[in-house]
């Protein structure tokens, strides 16, 4: 009896190819929109958690605007916070935009940043070629400097900018350093103030140049296995008492709470993306169901002659089943295989990884089997409930 319901419903479907299709379009839509979402969003999560977590997993901003009386802090100050058990080093941050000299011509506005030797052992991988700064480069306060990717293509087009040399405020700076990526220097003050660098000096040169006393930005690195609350305990013990304890004198970033809170409203996001495309999936389903229950109507004369010779209404009730079944599943499956389409293409224009989720491949086609089964009952019911003398008065 299945054998036959399943040759029989597969050749309804057949011998309506058009109906069958425009039945199927629904499903087709809504597994092609969860496989395309789920994976879609989910390499743009896998990209932004990458890029902020080299931005600042383990890491803390102190922002020190200060009080009128003092502004910053002192470099005892930032010795005790880099004395934290837990804390790796500590990069102090400063920030000028700066006209610098070559060749004769001025390219104005260029941001300059004050770094240390920590900042670089932090972010080596991004050295593209030479080397980063060092702690004798800061404390003898050299005149050196590492550029970035893109401040290198701008003023040496076509050559190579390390040792070279470029003039800052009448001092040359010898070039020892090219910094690749350098719209995602690894800073957290950087992307918070939404800033481009294009070159980077010893902080205290920086300092000397703007006339600084205090450091007003610096990033706390913290050991992998650190007790992140004991060291932001002890860091604000500290602040506070620099700042003797006036309020709004300064302002922590915990990078890791921030990420965990990034992180818990991405998974939400793509929850409610899913929820969204599952109603095309809904649709679909009713769809199904609308089409069997014209079939239904259009085949009350077959009916009534299976009826007539003695077919049980189990036998036509699962005929209809499995034809709103295969309907579904078919659009599930061609829905998966367009959806994974859409997910390569957008993947390339967008520029992240393909990576095709195995739970949203499941998830889509097991929307597809379940609309089938809960859409195609209404018509299947019906179908073995009609009665075959009404049913053969068509005839």
């Amino acid at each position: 009896m299945i054998k036959d319901s399943i040759v029989m419903s597969w050749k309804n479907i057949i011998n309506n190819k058009l109906r069958s299709f425009l039945t199927m379009l629904g499903i087709v839509i809504g597994v092609a929109a969860i496989i395309a979402l789920i994976t879609i969003v989910q390499g743009v999560i896998d990209e932004v958690d990458k890029q902020f977590d080299s931005l600042g997993a383990n890491t803390m901003i102190v922002q020190a605007q200060g009080t009128p009386l003092k502004s910053g802090l002192t470099d005892e100050e930032i010795e005790m916070l880099s004395n934290i058990d837990g804390v790796s080093g500590i990069s102090p941050s400063i920030s000028l935009d700066l006209d610098i000299w070559r060749n004769g011509k001025i390219y104005e506005g260029i941001n300059i940043q004050g770094k240390n030797e920590v900042f670089f052992r932090k972010n080596s991988d991004s050295i593209a070629r030479g080397r980063g700064l060092n702690i004798l480069d800061v404390e003898n306060k050299n005149n050196v400097c590492v550029i970035t990717d893109d401040f290198e293509r701008d003023v040496f087009p076509g050559e190579d900018g390390l040792g070279k040399s470029i003039s800052i405020k009448g001092v040359e700076y010898l070039i020892v350093g090219i910094y690749k990526e350098s719209n995602n220097i690894a800073s957290v003050s950087n992307m918070l103030s939404d800033t481009t660098v294009g070159v980077m000096i010893p902080y205290k040169n920086i300092m000397s140049i703007s006339g600084l006393k205090n450091i007003v930005s610096i990033e706390i690195y913290t050991e992998p296995d650190a007790d992140q609350e004991f060291v932001s305990q002890d860091a604000k013990h500290i602040l506070n008492a620099a700042f003797n304890y006036k309020d709004d004198s300064y302002i922590l970033f915990e990078m890791d709470s921030l990420l965990d809170v990034m992180k818990t409203t991405q998974q939400m996001m793509k929850g409610m993306l899913v929820g969204i495309a599952s109603i095309s999936l809904v649709v679909g389903g009713i769809g199904i169901m609308n089409m069997m229950l014209v079939s239904v109507t259009e085949r009350t004369t077959e009916i009534g002659l299976r009826k007539a010779l003695g077919a049980e209404p189990q036998s036509i009730q699962l005929q209809f089943m499995i034809e709103a079944m295969f309907l579904s599943l078919l659009g599930g499956l061609i829905g998966i295989v367009v959806g994974f389409i859409i997910s390569y293409v957008a993947s390339n224009i967008i520029g992240i990884n393909l990576n095709l989720s195995a739970s949203a491949v499941i998830l889509g086609f097991g929307f597809s089997a379940a609309i089938g089964i809960i859409f195609g009952s209404a018509p299947a019911r019906k179908a073995s409930k009609l009665n075959p003398i009404d049913a053969l008065r068509s005839v």
